[in-house]
């Protein structure tokens, strides 16, 4: 029997804040057991500092497999105003040059799938909470112009930092132009969006005016836990189905691990409201 492919879905990892026994967990876990891949919804680092994409780097880098990266709301510089503004994922997109490989798994008996990226950052939004995600049409088009461009046969993961889910009232939607995103997604070849920023993992399916999407969420691990301890998603792809395990440190069962629903305000404890930068 062919073995699934094997792919570690991690995210808020938050280099400046990070929590150094789940890291060393990790990397042990990814010695031990040599997934296929290991994919980073972002928020990489704490304040997009250049020594917390330097740590980010050096960790990537001893990890020995490849590794696709996504910027978080983090990975945009908060303090300096005319960076965020001028060249917001400039520090990001250096680092992104160094430890990212394009991922197109594929083995044979199995059919392969692409993690294709969505970026849901924008430097600057007309509401009070920056921290919250926005995807632009440019960033959408973007996505699906490589989603179309896959070989046939070939599935995508899309890999993306803020859930695509529009929670609250409109002023305050956890992604402004999510719903779009899902319901563009729900028509094309995708096994499901990976994603992050709620620092607790999450296995839902969004229902769209062209049929559901699965959004699968991976926890933290960083310091700055929400409800749960820190922890990554390992995925089984056999061609057909995907299966998501939450493995973490307390060793849960990821039922217990997994959230039922996308909190509206997504902010772990100690954010600051308003903060370019939390969440």
């Amino acid at each position: 029997m062919t073995r699934p492919l094997c792919l570690f879905h991690l995210s808020d990892v938050h280099f400046g804040l990070e929590d150094a026994r789940a890291l060393e967990w990790v990397k042990a876990e990814i010695a031990a057991r040599r997934p296929d891949a290991v994919a980073i919804t972002g928020d990489i680092t704490m304040r997009a500092r250049p020594h917390e994409f330097a740590a980010a780097e050096r960790w990537i880098h001893s990890l020995d497999v490849p590794v696709t990266v996504e910027p978080g709301n983090h990975d945009l510089p908060g303090y300096h105003l005319p960076s965020r503004y001028l060249n917001p994922l400039g520090r990001f997109r250096a680092f992104r040059e160094v430890v990212e490989r394009r991922i197109e798994l594929a083995r044979p008996g199995i059919s392969g799938i692409a993690l294709v990226p969505l970026n849901s950052n924008v430097p600057a939004q007309p509401r009070f909470n920056w921290s919250k995600g926005w995807i632009s049409g440019r960033a959408l088009a973007d996505c699906l112009a490589q989603i179309d461009a896959l070989p046939a046969g070939m599935r995508a993961l899309v890999t993306v930092h803020h859930p695509l889910r529009e929670a609250g009232t409109h002023g305050t939607a956890l992604t402004r132009g999510g719903a779009a995103a899902l319901a563009a997604l729900a028509q094309r070849k995708v096994v499901g969006v990976l994603s992050g920023h709620v620092h607790d993992a999450f296995d839902l399916m969004e229902p769209t005016p062209h049929g559901p999407v699965r959004m699968i969420g991976a926890g933290t691990l960083s310091r700055r836990l929400r409800t749960t301890p820190a922890s990554f998603n390992e995925l089984a792809w056999d061609g057909a189905q995907l299966t998501v395990t939450v493995r973490n440190l307390a060793g849960l069962d990821s039922a217990a691990m997994q959230i039922g629903e996308v909190p509206a305000d997504a902010e772990p404890p100690g954010a600051a409201r308003g903060d370019a930068s939390s969440a």
